[in-house]
């Protein structure tokens, strides 16, 4: 048995390791950033850092989360943190985590984003890893917009040095 948080993507109730997760909060503004992937909504501020938005839903070859959408859970990926928008949170509890079914079809970019399913009250969730969302050629948006780290900012990237 292994602890999961459970939320809502795109309508949809997904499990996600909590060993994946920083913290669940409620961003505040969100500064674009230029130069990004499309999934990056941008920049936002949380507890004296900064961190990059990802907007799940573009993330996964669907339609963009509203952009009234503040609820986020708080990933760090290589020394990064990142803000994965979901549409709400449900529960935290033990599950028994099960592979995929190779016969199992899923579209757009769950199938690549999914790592495995969980059984809640006889239905299935698709168990999200949570760098699988991450788009793979984005540098932190931070480091794009040229935000260099401050003893505020733990974990951001310098931008690129001069070589």
């Amino acid at each position: 048995m292994h602890l999961f948080l459970i939320a809502y993507v795109a309508g949809k109730g997904v499990a996600i390791d909590a060993d994946q997760v920083d913290s669940v909060v409620d961003i505040g503004d969100v500064v674009a950033v230029p130069r990004v992937e499309p999934a990056v909504r941008g920049l936002a501020a949380l507890r004296s850092r900064v961190v990059t938005v990802i907007d799940t839903g573009i993330a996964l070859g669907l339609d963009p989360t509203p952009a009234t959408a503040r609820r986020a859970v708080i990933t760090q990926q290589d020394g990064h943190f990142y803000a994965i928008l979901v549409d709400a949170l449900d529960d935290i509890a033990l599950f028994e985590r099960q592979p995929l079914s190779t016969g199992l079809a899923l579209r757009q970019g769950w199938a690549r984003a999914g790592s495995g399913l969980v059984v809640r009250d006889g239905e299935p969730l698709l168990v999200l890893d949570l760098a699988r969302l991450i788009p793979a050629s984005t540098a932190p948006a931070a480091q794009v917009a040229g935000i260099a780290p401050t003893a505020q900012a733990p974990g951001i990237a310098p931008a690129a040095q001069a070589a």
